[in-house]
């Protein structure tokens, strides 16, 4: 069983290791699921997309994409643009599975949460481009008992205070030049 801080710190690699242009080990372009993954001709904009990773309540975590598109695409794509969304999402997580893997040296399991549908925001720009936003809630499999951590973090604290606390006396240090008065006794 992995601890909540081995997850976190695996996960933070591996956004660290998705940035625009980070190369494999074998010296090619990684796939992260990504639109500017795509090949881009010379008369092409580049794509503007990209995914950030948040670790809350212990064992949940919100996996947020963000992307461009232009205002045409939208209105041609007749309902299935959630869909192609949903899609980019699911190939972002199947890639954050493999690099946790690779990063880490175990597995990841990430189960979507079906009580919190995913949410989409839909902001237009300019005329011509609109920024989408999708999140996604999982679950974090394979942590230890969050609760039992907590209450085991919670037992050092509690034994250190109470060592520190024992360390105190009555008897008055060798430089205090203080008179002592009856009532401080």
């Amino acid at each position: 069983m992995a601890t909540i801080m081995e997850i976190i710190q695996g996960l933070s690699q591996v956004a660290a290791n998705s940035y625009d242009g980070a190369k494999d080990e074998s010296g090619e372009n990684k796939k992260t699921g990504l639109k500017r993954d795509e090949e881009v001709s010379i008369r092409d904009k580049r794509v503007l997309d990209g995914f950030t990773i948040k670790v809350h309540s212990g064992n949940k975590m919100c996996m947020t994409y963000t992307t461009e598109v232009l205002a045409r695409d939208l209105l041609e794509s007749k309902g299935k643009f959630e869909d192609m969304l949903l899609q980019n999402v699911a190939d972002i997580v199947s890639y954050i599975k493999k690099e946790f893997r690779k990063v880490t040296g175990s597995s990841l399991s990430l189960k979507e949460i079906k009580e919190t549908e995913p949410r989409m925001e839909v902001i237009q720009t300019s005329r011509i481009r609109t920024e989408v936003k999708v999140m996604v809630d999982y679950e974090i499999g394979g942590l230890e008992d969050i609760h039992a951590e907590k209450d085991t973090q919670k037992d050092k604290i509690l034994k250190g205070m109470e060592k520190w606390l024992s360390l105190t006396s009555d008897k008055k240090s060798q430089n205090d030049t203080r008179k002592v008065e009856k009532n401080d006794k």
